[in-house]
């Protein structure tokens, strides 16, 4: 009987190893393929070696600005979602959760007909003097866009796991509301604030799609890889593809490590 039990197992296992071996196996194959000259020369003094690092610096600047802003005003709407029922709720999680779903080119078409030169908000934009197109400004808007979800679904997890009299006690003894979001709510969803502001900045570092659409320059690091690939050839892209993957896998490690504790 114990046989018969453990042929269902064997199946199951196999095919969950399958799964992990196949994700598995283009990580490690990536840092294998790893050509020590070509990864000199984009680590050196080269024109190339000068292109990566400008893609890098603008790929973490932006995507530090875009998790600043995502924490501003991402947070306090995580909060209302989660603590107040209101008429349209459905239709803002809703259009919180949209740019997860699309399409990276059509998120890149969507940024423009709002925010480009001619788009419906486009006057807007024209007097705070910033144009999306090929701008730092467009790159950071991408990335504060697609990375959104992320961050205000994570947060929003993160307070309703708070149980709601523990505020209501605070309340009750004098506390302002406001009060009892800095000291009580934030701090007891600080974790998952952490996990969700890694999430979006890991999202906003992997954008490619919209960012060709919408900003190709200042390039960012995904930018020039494929750049890079269509030029030089898979040995170059690969060198500045680990780069990027080790950097990845350190912010992976760290969101493990305090979504873990």
């Amino acid at each position: 009987m114990s046989g018969t039990r453990a042929k269902p197992l064997i199946v199951i296992h196999a095919l969950a190893s399958l799964l992990v071996i196949f994700i598995a196996l283009p990580v490690f194959s990536l840092f294998a393929r790893l050509e020590p000259s070509v990864l000199r020369e984009v680590l050196g003094e080269t024109i190339l070696a000068e292109q990566v690092r400008s893609a890098f610096r603008v790929t973490l600047e932006a995507s530090l600005i875009a998790v600043a802003v995502l924490l501003a005003a991402g947070v306090p709407l995580a909060y209302v979602l989660a603590r107040y029922e209101f008429s349209g709720k459905r239709v803002v999680e809703t259009i919180v959760d949209l740019p997860f779903v699309m399409p990276h080119a059509v998120a890149g078409i969507m940024l423009l007909t709002a925010y480009g030169r001619n788009g419906v908000a486009s006057p807007l934009v024209k007097s705070l003097g910033v144009w999306l197109e090929d701008s730092f400004a467009g790159v950071v808007a991408v990335m504060v866009f697609v990375s959104a979800p992320l961050l205000v679904d994570t947060v929003r997890a993160g307070i309703e796991s708070i149980d709601p009299m523990t505020e209501a006690v605070a309340r009750s003894l004098g506390a302002t509301q406001l009060r009892v979001l800095l000291t009580i709510t934030l701090p007891m969803s600080l974790r998952h604030i952490v996990a969700g502001a890694l999430l979006a900045w890991a999202r906003a570092v992997s954008e490619v799609g919209a960012l060709l659409i919408v900003a190709y320059h200042p390039k960012t690091v995904n930018v020039l890889i494929i750049e890079v690939l269509n030029a030089y050839g898979l040995d170059y892209a690969v060198v500045i593809s680990a780069l990027l993957a080790a950097l990845a896998i350190a912010v992976f490690v760290a969101l493990r490590t305090v979504t873990q504790k």
